[in-house]
């Protein structure tokens, strides 16, 4: 009987520790997420500065900058799913990435303070962005491995939790950089 009794509480036991690791994983995920949400949100406070300072320069950018802004309004919209999120911060980065190199053809908006400040601050954002995208990406990894593994994912079926995307670069941006192209500009 005492065996028996032993065995059941170890079982309890472990039923235990599982579920609150699949809920320690699924917290620091949302937490994780809610961090690079803050720091996308600090990106998307820059966005109408950003706008507002390459506008009089780049007539012919126009839909790059509409693109940008019709972006932004809508990463300020409530109630994305974090799928949604991840889209926009993708598609806002590539737009991004479009505005900075076409600034490279206008020497005298490269000269602006304003406008050097703005790079400034939206290079330190994306080095935060990237830093809580790897922490995010390592917090999905561990809840996606711990509701795949055994046993955890018999108890993760059982609370219906599912796999999580991580943040993923854009094909174009896995290709080699050829430095001699930047240097014939």
């Amino acid at each position: 009987m005492s065996v028996l009794l032993i065995v059941i509480v170890i079982i309890v036991f472990a039923i235990i520790l599982m579920y609150n690791s699949l809920i320690s994983k699924k917290n620091q995920v949302q937490n994780i997420f809610g961090s690079v949400d803050a720091v996308l949100k600090k990106r998307y406070n820059l966005i109408p500065n950003l706008v507002a300072s390459v506008q009089k320069y780049m007539e012919h950018e126009k839909s790059i900058l509409n693109d940008i802004t019709e972006l932004r309004s809508k990463a300020n919209k409530p109630n994305l799913s974090d799928d949604e999120k991840i889209e926009l911060d993708k598609k806002v980065s590539s737009a991004l990435r479009s505005i900075m190199i076409a600034v490279e053809n206008y020497p005298n908006l490269k000269a602006n303070e304003n406008m050097m400040q703005l790079q400034r601050s939206l290079n330190e954002i994306e080095e935060q962005i990237s830093a809580a995208r790897r922490a995010y990406n390592q917090a999905v990894t561990d809840y996606n491995n711990a509701i795949e593994m055994f046993p955890t994912n018999f108890m993760a079926s059982a609370m219906n939790y599912r796999r999580k995307r991580v943040f993923e670069i854009e094909e174009g941006e896995r290709k080699n950089v050829n430095v001699k192209d930047l240097f014939e500009k």
